[in-house]
């Protein structure tokens, strides 16, 4: 082959069919040596590093991130270091159940009480005791005074009564119709809500009975029998504001529903609000079918207004002199080994206030406290002409009314 036709056939076929004008410019360099220039070129003013040789940077870490986990990190630690005493604190006490009283000053130390609690059987560690409160109740605040605890409670429960908070636990409790402030008063201590002794105090603590807007000397009628759900370990006072606001609420849905009733009583008896629960009061330890309770209230309301019943105005029930033993026994002679029966002497006993054989009119307040069944009796009594009424036998639970006292001697007389 010619060197002519090898130059011809290293020349780059043309991608167009179309001709090139008669103007066009023709290189006389050979596309090949074009092409090597161009490369040339291309590697000196190339960057030192391309696209396919750069170097992977490290990812960044935002600070609040990095931060949060090591929080989580600690928090983590912390939980694995503390979960002995938090487990510690939630295991019953060494105890056997047995409640105790615990007089707690004000400014007493976390040392102070956990001695305190190992003494009485409460505690095994004080040191933990003490531990638990530091790491685990930071905010702990020892409420002071009377508290009544439990020698099998947790630490974690001791310490939820000390401090009064809300997180301890509720007993559910029932105070039937008819319940003296006394039997409230044993219910609560048995189911360590309060003592009894700190119970009687707040019935009649002036102040407290000043607060709630109560006449006379007790909270005794103002203790209303329903079912409760009652924080153990509280204070009496607050117990008393419980159940007096729950009386509060259903005498004035009673009064509601016998409109203008308060007011009559108020003209013809002279009666209050508190006169109104005591007559209630009698009725409720005097009935046992409930049916019989407005009957019953219109013997006592008889008596009250009849000038020809003799004694004059006396409503001679027995239930209001067993009372007087109830709660001035060591002031009254007759009361003298009193466990709940009434006797002759008793009931002739003048010096018994609540006696009412011996003293005119209602006694000195309620003797028990009454349900809405019989506060309703007094709002809402029968009308009828009895004058007396005495229990059948047989433990019926039901009376004999009578008009007379003749009649009245004839059903004592009657085996019923």
């Amino acid at each position: 082959m010619s060197k002519t036709r090898r130059r011809q056939s290293q020349r780059p076929t043309p991608t167009s069919h179309t001709p090139p004008s008669p103007g066009a410019h023709t290189s006389s360099v050979p596309p090949s040596s074009t092409s090597k220039r161009k490369r040339k070129r291309r590697r000196a003013n190339a960057p030192l590093l391309t696209p396919t040789h750069h170097l992977t940077p490290f990812p960044r870490v935002a600070p609040l991130r990095a931060l949060g986990g090591l929080v989580a990190v600690l928090v983590a630690l912390s939980a694995v270091c503390l979960s002995p005493l938090w487990i510690w604190s939630v295991v019953s006490g060494p105890g056997s159940g047995h409640s105790f009283v615990a007089q707690i000053r004000a400014n007493a130390t976390p040392g102070e009480l956990s001695e305190l609690l190992c003494a009485r059987g409460a505690l095994q560690s004080p040191r933990l005791f003490r531990a638990y409160l530091a790491i685990l109740q930071p905010g702990f605040e020892l409420a002071a005074g009377e508290h009544i605890l439990n020698d099998a409670a947790s630490p974690r429960e001791l310490a939820q009564r000390l401090a009064r908070s809300t997180g301890r636990s509720a007993e559910h409790l029932t105070f039937p119709e008819g319940f003296q402030s006394v039997q409230v008063g044993q219910r609560l201590e048995r189911a360590e809500i309060c003592t009894l002794s700190a119970f009687r105090h707040a019935v009649s603590d002036p102040a407290l009975l000043r607060e709630l807007g109560i006449e006379g000397a007790s909270a005794e009628g103002y203790l209303f029998p329903a079912s409760y759900g009652l924080l153990v370990d509280s204070d009496a006072r607050e117990v008393v504001r419980v159940l007096a606001a729950e009386a509060k609420k259903r005498m004035q849905k009673l009064l509601v529903a016998h409109p203008g009733r308060l007011e009559q009583l108020a003209t013809d008896f002279g009666f209050r609000e508190r006169d109104v629960l005591t007559l209630a009061s009698m009725i409720e330890k005097e009935a046992q079918a409930s049916e019989e309770r407005p009957l019953i209230a219109s013997v006592f309301f008889n008596r009250l207004r009849d000038p020809e019943f003799r004694p004059a105005r006396m409503l001679q029930s027995d239930p209001t002199a067993s009372y007087g033993c109830v709660v001035s026994g060591d002031e009254i002679p007759s009361c003298a080994g009193f466990r709940g029966s009434v006797t002759p002497a008793l009931l002739r006993d003048p010096a018994n206030p609540y006696n009412t054989y011996r003293h005119a009119g209602l006694p000195p307040g309620p003797i028990a406290n009454p349900g809405e069944a019989s506060i309703a009796a007094v709002l809402a009594p029968a009308q009828s002409d009895f004058l007396y009424f005495v229990a059948k036998g047989q433990g019926t639970g039901r009376h004999t009314f009578s008009r007379t006292f003749a009649e009245h001697r004839e059903a004592l007389e009657s085996p019923h």
